[in-house]
């Protein structure tokens, strides 16, 4: 009874994840089937992924070969990552992690697939020789239109790669830096006060990002038209709702659990609800993009016809031959 008193919390409310023995004593029927299921929707998507890699390395140019294999263990390695983080509440942040370290490579390797499907560095700067890039496009500059294109180079195709691939250098960089501040006691995500680390990190891990998101996307935007024949709009597709899910819908759930929109429900602390409904929702959208990305990546990898030329070229051409035949 509370007799008009401030009604009392439930103890568990107020401590940390549970132990994985504390939630399989408790799991009732309900309980059982869903972790029973998103566990083997989680093996499935890994199975189909190393499936995958096999087919891979037997009919795939050695080129492609490591590029779209890192590409296709985005959705496989981040739904055992989380079905991981299911069982073992304690360790989600460290799930997280890893899978974000992960999807930052991918993010650099996946500019380096479209690169390749083009036939490598030398043959897209053949091929985009006259060409220009714009760069007006999202995350950071998709309304600025007024940013001029630019001419396509050397130095241009060294500073995309590189805004990428610092990325997947410094996420691993403050990953580590994190884990070690964590052992400190220093870091917690739940904290998020000035004097907290977790306040300093995420943020500027967030600017990383964006970076390195740029740079795809300009490849994206040039090359969208000479790839589609090899689907390259919906690869890029399942590429951003990798992004999205992962990332996005995890920080979305991750506050509103912080700000105890969702309630507590024990043995799990408001918190640790947010990041157990974060984990089983990663676990069945990333074992559907598991199966779409199968499709989308078994195929017969040959290479791209050359570039038709422009009709400036052509009409000169046609008009060349015609007075070399007039008497």
């Amino acid at each position: 009874m509370n007799n008009g008193s401030i009604p009392t919390m439930h103890p568990s409310c107020m401590e940390k994840p549970p132990l994985a023995i504390d939630i399989i004593v408790k799991l009732d029927i309900f309980g059982i089937i869903l972790y029973s299921a998103l566990t083997f929707m989680a093996a499935v998507s890994m199975l189909v992924y190393l499936e995958e890699c096999v087919y891979i390395y037997k009919h795939v140019p050695n080129n492609k070969k490591s590029v779209i294999i890192w590409v296709n263990g985005a959705a496989p390695v981040i739904a055992t990552m989380s079905c991981l983080g299911m069982w073992i509440p304690r360790a989600t942040m460290f799930t997280d992690m890893t899978s974000a370290c992960y999807f930052a490579v991918v993010v650099f390797k996946f500019l380096i697939l479209m690169l390749e499907e083009v036939g490598g560095d030398e043959a897209f700067l053949r091929r985009a020789g006259r060409h220009k890039l714009k760069i007006s496009t999202g995350p950071c500059c998709c309304c600025c239109l007024c940013l001029p294109f630019v001419a396509i180079t050397r130095r241009t195709l060294f500073l995309l790669k590189l805004g990428s691939f610092q990325f997947a250098v410094l996420k691993i960089v403050f990953t580590i830096l994190s884990i070690v501040l964590y052992t400190n006691g220093t870091f917690d995500l739940s904290d998020l006060s000035i004097y907290g680390a977790a306040i300093w990190i995420n943020p500027f891990v967030g600017i990383l990002t964006i970076i390195a998101l740029w740079p795809v996307a300009i490849m994206f935007m040039h090359l969208r038209v000479t790839l589609r024949s090899i689907k390259i709009i919906p690869k890029y597709a399942m590429y951003q709702l990798v992004l999205v899910l992962s990332q996005l819908q995890t920080a979305i759930i991750n506050i509103l659990a912080l700000n105890g929109t969702i309630a507590c429900s024990p043995p799990f602390s408001a918190p640790a609800r947010g990041y157990m409904m974060s984990q089983q929702l990663l676990i069945l959208e990333m074992f559907i993009i598991t199966l779409v990305t199968r499709l989308l990546y078994r195929r017969q990898y040959d290479p791209l016809p050359q570039e038709e030329e422009s009709d400036n070229s052509t009409s000169l051409k046609q008009a060349v031959l015609s007075e070399s035949e007039s008497p």
